[in-house]
């Protein structure tokens, strides 16, 4: 069994070769159930979270890898650690063929998570976002946030990013992480002014309350909602979806876990009927896509384990390959 760290997988991977994978990935088809979300109860601390989330590859017509994967990703999530000093994330990947059942290799999930939740982004954007957006607020400076900046631009021409976060010197050393991106990079403290201006947004945070208003959204913005991945947080308000055509990773995902759906889901200010697709039917070609210059996308993803599984076959097999 081959033991790929976190090094292995960023030398392994690039943008937006990945987001073609992951497109793939959807069109052909994987079995993905539901992800198990685990509360841990800590004593005088916050609620830790383990998540578990299994696939195998599907034997769809003309799938490259048909039945011969299976993968399941652990995470802990224990959002106290950097009083520690430590991630607030760790986890692993467990490649095994669905032939024998046996270990083919153990991936760091973290650097995995990172690079295919900003493809699915990426994908999603290739469909959703105008051709011509070139102006990006990044909406959070966590460890998400170089890999969104880097595969937006690897599928749309983006010339400009504005970069926002809650604490400034974060922001400012994100910018210094994409200083030899070639952008034209900037700190930015108005977060209304900014998001008024971009053609593009992302959010990565674990907000609870929402950080961007409907009412700041100029004609023709796509907002890519990456964090809040549980149904009591959310990054956007209510005049968001009422204003936006919108469009999940998943509908399974996107209507039981991401809060920026289901809090309006439950508050009747939108319908499961105005969710207008998700990524397979994106990619297959039988979810509508943008439709005008004018009209505002947005799209909210929480995470699938076919993502993680496509991610871990192709880095698996570009080491194999390089062996």
């Amino acid at each position: 069994m081959r033991f790929i760290d976190a090094a292995a997988v960023e030398k392994a991977l690039a943008y937006p070769q990945l987001v073609d994978v992951l497109e793939e990935a959807f069109r052909t088809g994987a079995i993905a159930p539901p992800r198990h979300h685990h509360t841990i109860k800590l004593e005088g601390r916050p609620d830790a979270t383990l998540l578990l989330m299994p696939a195998w590859t599907s034997s769809a017509p003309g799938a490259e890898t048909a039945g011969r994967y299976i993968g399941i990703k652990q995470v802990t999530v224990f959002p106290d650690n950097s009083r520690l000093g430590k991630p607030a994330i760790y986890g692993a990947y467990l490649l095994l063929s669905s032939e024998t059942g046996e270990p083919l290799a153990l991936i760091d999930a973290p650097k995995l998570t990172v690079w295919r939740t900003a493809a699915a982004s990426a994908l999603a954007a290739r469909f959703l976002a105008r051709p011509d957006a070139a102006r990006m607020l990044m909406v959070g400076a966590g460890a998400l946030a170089t890999y969104l900046v880097r595969a937006h631009a690897s599928v749309r021409p983006i010339r400009e990013v504005m970069l926002w976060n809650r604490t400034r010197s974060k922001a400012e050393a994100l910018q210094r992480e994409l200083a030899s991106s070639g952008l034209v990079l900037s700190v930015v403290d108005d977060l209304e002014e900014a998001a008024r201006a971009a053609d593009l947004i992302s959010t990565a945070t674990i907000s609870s309350e929402p950080l961007i208003r409907g009412a700041w959204l100029k004609p023709g913005c796509h907002l890519d909602c990456v964090g809040a991945y549980r149904p009591d947080m959310r990054e956007t308000d209510d005049e968001v979806v009422r204003r936006a055509r919108i469009w999940v990773d998943t509908f399974a995902g996107g209507l039981s876990e991401a809060g920026d759906v289901v809090m309006p889901l439950k508050a009747g200010i939108i319908r499961e009927s105005d969710i207008q697709g998700d990524l397979f039917g994106l990619a297959r070609g039988t979810a509508p896509r943008r439709s005008s210059a004018d009209e505002i996308t947005m799209f909210k993803s929480v995470g699938a384990s076919i993502e993680d599984l496509a991610a871990a076959v192709a880095v698996y097999e570009k080491v194999e390959a390089s062996a």
